[in-house]
């Protein structure tokens, strides 16, 4: 499985890019609109990020709410 992380689409870009691994290791947002990895890269980027090495991944992407049926 992978993990598709577009900055374009988080929430929190701009509030939060200075402390995200993604900034961190890639550079500003303006130059990575989207990035995939993998499950072994995402879960060495959470060890990392644990371990106090780099800053978590902060991408908060917007979730559908429940569908509500007209009256």
């Amino acid at each position: 499985m992978t993990t598709r992380i577009d900055c374009d689409s988080c929430l929190v870009r701009g509030l939060a890019c200075h402390d995200c691994v993604v900034t961190v290791l890639l550079g500003p947002p303006p130059e990575l609109s989207e990035l995939i990895i993998d499950d072994d890269e995402l879960r060495a980027l959470e060890a990392l990020a644990d371990g106090g090495l780099v800053p978590p991944l902060r991408l908060v992407t917007p979730v559908s709410g429940p569908h509500v049926e007209s009256a």
